[in-house]
């Protein structure tokens, strides 16, 4: 698909062994420029240069050791270019940072091919779930494909873990425990004996490698999915695509068009108060952290919003924020308690001392007005990484929450 329309260049000259902290500053440019969703970022080494110092830097084959000039462009509308000029200005101790305006052409990926990835993380039928388990936290991942050869027979997911693993805690939760924890959860799957054939889900629905963006995700959101094996003609495993490559890929897509696009949903024209959900958990700031707790364990969204007397939003209890804190304060008797109550059927008997919402819970939460259109509440959720935002009125209070799986079911006009 393409859209045409005005932009900017954002062009910063660096040298090619300037850091920022222990990483290259090219390198870090443009992983926070994809961080945020930027439309593209390249980063180019010159052959000849120099820059304010007067030294000359050159690519001259017996003087390969010098600080080569390099050149990384963005390239993005201008009302986002303006906004990830103050973060790249934070990055740049050294160097220059130009902007001019043209006319661009972007090519906005809309088939799954171009989205996916094709590196794909897998497992054998016989895999022990202590080695699946180590998989998914070792790579980042939420679930393996279970293949023969090439072919697609299941897929173990965190959730499958938890229902038919006897897994204690979310996967996502388990990245959060110190290593002795998470070793135990492993010990015992071990001792259940099972292997992946043994809890996956299956048939697992797939998607061809040629399908529409939307497609997949009119697919992912009528199944209630957040993944999908993307196979060829033949029926073998080519890649993955996830929830959040179609969000990604959406959220580029609109933010450089000018005008609604004819190829993009038209829900995206809705608002934030539109499509929220209004029951949502919450809880004042001086209540017992317990209560939030147990308010936490009994919703599946798995936070606790926290308001003051007027209704406004002061802050958020997040279950794994929790199992971070308790890990930090190295407290292996109330980390294992807190573990305990988040687990499946675990006991609600868990005390916190004198500990209140206001002090545990995290005080910046990722919040949008009602009345933002849903293309820049994906913009937003692209941005933060946030999986659920909180919808506030122009006065600050709280209305509702708006998640990926409601935006994907728009994106696939499903709704």
């Amino acid at each position: 698909m393409k859209i045409h329309g005005e932009a900017e260049v954002l062009r910063v000259y660096v040298g090619d062994s300037d850091r920022l902290g222990g990483q290259l500053v090219h390198e870090a440019i443009v992983a926070e420029a994809r961080k945020r969703g930027m439309a593209g970022a390249t980063a180019m080494r010159g052959m000849l240069g120099f820059g304010a110092n007067s030294l000359i830097h050159t690519a001259k084959i017996l003087r390969l050791s010098e600080d080569l000039p390099v050149v990384v462009e963005i390239v993005d509308k201008p009302d986002r270019i303006a906004a990830f000029l103050p973060i790249l200005e934070d990055m740049v101790a050294e160097g220059t940072i130009t902007r001019h305006t043209v006319r661009a052409t972007f090519n906005c990926p809309m088939r799954v091919r171009e989205v996916m990835t094709s590196e794909v993380v897998t497992a054998a039928p016989d895999t022990p779930l202590s080695e699946v388990l180590r998989l998914l936290l070792d790579k980042g991942i939420k679930a393996v494909p279970v293949v023969q050869g090439r072919k697609v027979l299941g897929m173990v997911t965190g959730g499958d873990l938890l229902k038919r693993a006897g897994l204690g805690l979310r996967v996502s939760l388990h990245e959060a425990l110190p290593q002795e924890l998470r070793g135990e959860e492993s010990h015992k799957l071990d001792m259940a004996g099972k292997t992946a054939r043994d809890v996956m889900s299956g048939p697992v629905a797939t998607v061809n490698i040629r399908a529409r963006v939307p497609e997949a995700a009119a697919l992912m959101a009528a199944r209630k999915l957040k993944r999908l094996p993307v196979v060829d003609d033949a029926g073998d495993l080519a890649g993955i695509v996830s929830r959040i490559d179609i969000l990604k890929t959406i959220a580029t897509a609109t933010a450089v068009a000018d005008a609604p696009h004819p190829q993009l949903p038209k829900g995206l024209n809705l608002t934030a108060g539109d499509v929220m959900f209004r029951d949502i958990p919450t809880i004042a700031p001086e209540a017992p952290l317990v209560e939030a707790l147990n308010k936490l364990v009994a919703t599946p969204l798995r936070r606790v919003v926290v308001v003051d007397q007027t209704g406004h939003v002061v802050g958020i209890v997040l279950d794994r924020e929790l199992i971070r804190r308790f890990s930090e304060e190295k407290n292996p008797g109330l980390l294992r308690a807190l573990a305990n109550l988040l687990s499946p059927g675990g006991a609600q008997d868990l005390a916190f001392g004198g500990t209140t919402v206001g002090e545990a819970m995290r005080p910046d939460v990722f919040t949008v007005p009602e009345s933002m259109p849903i293309s820049a509440v994906l913009q937003r959720m692209v941005e933060t990484g946030g999986k659920r935002l909180v919808v506030l009125d122009d006065e600050g209070r709280l209305r509702g929450m708006v998640d990926r799986d409601t935006v994907l079911g728009i994106i696939g006009d499903a709704r």
